[in-house]
């Protein structure tokens, strides 16, 4: 099909986290973007997020002002990236795009995603191992990292099992670094991640 915007039916966000709603043609001879236009609408009513026209880009919302943007230099790819999204964002997009062809008649097409934003839970941790593995020489260097996905921002915390079960912490970043480890650091050591 000549000049036709392709898309999906819906993408899903995370939470404070960033999606691409996809709005693509394949460009052809004798065909010129004139402008391009996405809006959303929730609520039943329609606002003009982004324009794009022969004086630059446009954001003309301002809650999306610092979030949104649209490939500059890649010709047929009008996908609308949102930054740090929030739960007011969830509602209909719809990309629209102008062309002029070389007789100077103008075509319109257009084409809508849903985009639902949601909280995802931390998952359960995993803790990655510095090299070289766990059982290391008194003065030698190693570190664990507590990694866990879910809709950010994710904090960490790490323990250390003391005496009679107790636990101590030890750090509220995500590595657990020792430049040079002693025979007293030996023990079990465990993460928390938790987010909001």
């Amino acid at each position: 099909a000549l000049l036709d915007l392709s898309s999906v039916h819906q993408v899903t966000g995370t939470w404070m986290g960033s999606t691409t709603v996809p709005c693509t043609y394949v460009p052809s001879e004798g065909f010129t973007q004139q402008t391009l236009r996405w809006s959303v609408e929730r609520d039943s009513s329609t606002s003009t997020i982004f324009q794009r026209d022969g004086s630059g880009d446009h954001i003309l919302l301002s809650k999306f002002r610092g979030r949104v943007s649209v490939p500059k230099y890649s010709p047929g790819d009008a996908s609308l990236l949102i930054q740090n999204l929030e739960m007011p964002d969830s509602g209909h997009y719809t990309c629209q795009v102008v062309w002029r062809s070389t007789d100077n008649s103008l075509i319109t097409k257009e084409v809508t995603t849903t985009v639902k934003v949601v909280k995802v839970a931390a998952t359960k941790p995993i803790i990655r191992a510095g090299e070289p593995g766990l059982t290391l020489p008194a003065g030698a260097s190693t570190s664990l990292t507590c990694e866990a996905g879910g809709s950010p921002p994710i904090s960490y915390r790490w323990f250390r099992s003391g005496p009679a079960g107790k636990a101590e912490l030890l750090s509220t970043a995500a590595e657990l670094a020792w430049p040079s480890l002693r025979p007293s650091d030996s023990g079990t050591y465990f993460c928390e991640a938790q987010n909001r």
